[in-house]
Order: structure tokens, then sequence, then C-alpha cells
């Protein structure tokens, strides 16, 4: 299990995640579908997969569908992200626990980490909460702050299908 007190932080936070950057992280994992519900923080990523051509996206109606979509495709020999926003995340605990944890799916998670504060004293209740969920429901996770992070992506790529398991790469920056 990673803490924010584990996590190397870049105090000079930089201007943003390039969306062709985690494309191409995805690209070199094999990633062959990126489930999410599109919102305005993800749309430069939207935008990269669009124009890339891959992986195949599926859109979801709600959060909580993404974690069947994701089970279907790995039983299917596919190899799923799942994007989320925190809030998304917190609504869809349900299908997450009773599918992924459950079944011990390989599935990583980008999660969009709303109201993230390097000081962590966010005045936004989502970011009081996703580190703990987290915690609770044994998702292991790791912050990408910026550019200087895509090791961090990269490694739950990696330790997700290594360990069977559901990890998080939570997304603390703004999609650039």
């Amino acid at each position: 299990m990673v803490t924010r007190q584990e996590t190397q932080l870049h105090p000079s936070a930089s201007a943003g995640l390039a969306a062709k950057s985690v494309l191409d992280v995805l690209d070199a994992r094999g990633v062959t579908h990126l489930i999410w519900l599109p919102d305005s923080e993800s749309a430069a990523l939207f935008v990269e997969v669009q124009t890339a051509g891959r992986p195949t996206l599926i859109q979801v109606c709600r959060e909580g569908e993404a974690f069947g979509v994701a089970a279907g495709l790995i039983a299917g020999g596919k190899k799923p992200v799942v994007l989320i926003q925190s809030t998304g995340l917190f609504e869809s605990g349900d299908s997450l626990r009773g599918l992924a944890l459950w079944l011990r799916l390989p599935l990583p998670l980008l999660v969009g980490y709303r109201g993230w504060d390097a000081s962590g004293q966010s005045r936004d209740s989502a970011a009081w909460f996703l580190e703990p969920v987290l915690t609770a429901w044994k998702i292991p996770y790791r912050l990408v702050t910026g550019e200087e992070d895509l090791d961090a992506l990269d490694q739950v790529m990696r330790e997700a299908s290594a360990q069977h398991c559901t990890l998080a790469a939570l997304i603390t920056t703004e999609w650039v």
C-alpha cells in the first residue's frame, strides 16, 4: 500500500500531464480499451485517443458500469484501463468491490484526484476521502503529479498485470 508520505511529491508541479505521454504509456503496456465517462477534466485525453484511433474507447453512462465492462473485456482476453474521477469512484464503490476487487481483476485505474492539494489541506471534501477510501478498499495507488511521474503510471500498469489486482494512478494535475 502506498501513502502520500511514501510517494515522492514534486513541489515544482508541472504545467500539466500531456495526454500524448499517457497514451504512449498505455500503448507500451498493450492497453486495448479505455473505459470512461468523458468529462471536461479529461477532454485532452479524449481528443488524443480519438485522433490516434487507439485504444478502443468505451463510454459509459454511469461510472459503476465501467467495472462490469472491464470484467467482460478481461474475460475476453483484452487489457482495459478505467479512467474515472474520484467522485465517480465513490459512486461506483459496489461494482468496484464486487467485480474488480472480488475477482482480482488485473485492472489499472486512472483516477482524477478532485481537489488535490500538495499540502494535504484541500477545501474540497472529495480530496479528503480519496486516499482513505482507496486504503480501506486495499487498492494500492501512486500519485501522478505531472510528466515527471510517468514512471509511476507505468508502474501501476505493470503491477496490475503482474499481481493480478486493481491498482490506481491518482492524476493530481490538469490534462494538456
